[in-house]
Order: C-alpha cells, then sequence, then structure tokens
C-alpha cells in the first residue's frame, strides 16, 4: 500500500537540494519577520559570536561557546515551528496546546541555560 504524497515534497536530485536551501533562508526570514525572541537571541548571537572569536581561548573553546549558541537558536527554531502548527490547527485554548507550546519554551530554556553554564565555564576557567 502507498502512502499519499504531499505535492510539496520534492523527489530527488540536485534540485532538492536547492530547493531545501531556499526553503531554509524563507524560515530563517520568516522566523527574523515574526520571531521577536529569534530576533533578540540573534543578536546575542552575533554580539556573543565575535566576543567568542575574540577571547584568547582555544579554538575548540571558541567552537563550544559558538556552538551552544547555534543551539539556542535551532531550539527557538523548533519552538516557533511547534507553535505555528498549534495556531494553524486552532487559535482555542486548549490543554495539548498549551502543553505543545510550554514544552517547547522549556526546550529553549534549557538551551539557553546550557549556553550560560558553558560560556561562564570556559570564561571562568580562562580568567580565574
Amino acid at each position: 500500500m502507498t502512502q499519499p504524497a504531499s505535492e510539496f515534497k520534492s523527489r530527488s536530485g540536485l534540485k532538492r537540494i536547492q530547493s531545501a536551501f531556499f526553503y531554509s533562508l524563507d524560515g530563517l526570514k520568516t522566523a527574523w519577520r515574526h520571531e521577536h525572541a529569534f530576533r533578540q537571541e540573534l543578536t546575542i548571537f552575533i554580539v556573543a559570536g565575535i566576543a567568542a572569536l575574540l577571547l584568547p581561548i582555544s579554538a575548540f573553546q571558541k567552537l563550544a561557546l559558538i556552538g551552544v549558541m547555534v543551539l539556542v537558536l535551532i531550539v527557538e527554531l523548533i519552538n516557533s515551528a511547534i507553535e505555528a502548527v498549534v495556531d494553524r490547527i486552532s487559535l482555542e485554548r486548549h490543554a495539548l496546546s498549551k502543553n505543545a507550546k510550554d514544552l517547547g519554551s522549556a526546550a529553549v530554556l534549557l538551551a539557553c541555560l546550557l549556553a550560560a553554564a558553558t560560556w561562564s565555564v570556559v570564561l571562568f576557567n580562562r580568567f580565574w
């Protein structure tokens, strides 16, 4: 039994890769335009990324500092996607909708705490 395929699902080849790249850019543009938290976190990422590159630390430590900031952005994008799907289904208040949004928010919080802990450990070990 074959499953129905979405008309939006591409098949294969370089065209698929190209399409995926442009869909990703569209996603980033949407996040920038419509997600205040993403704009805030991206601004922090830019400042922190520059700081990480300028710090007198190892390349691995720089990667760790920048990597955890990228993780925050990734989790924020996933959280925004969850929120969009929940809102698409219904704008009515529902316990399951609240759970989905709260779980996404909790994931962002954990990513932020990991970023803060990583930055704290790297900076503490370097300067104290």
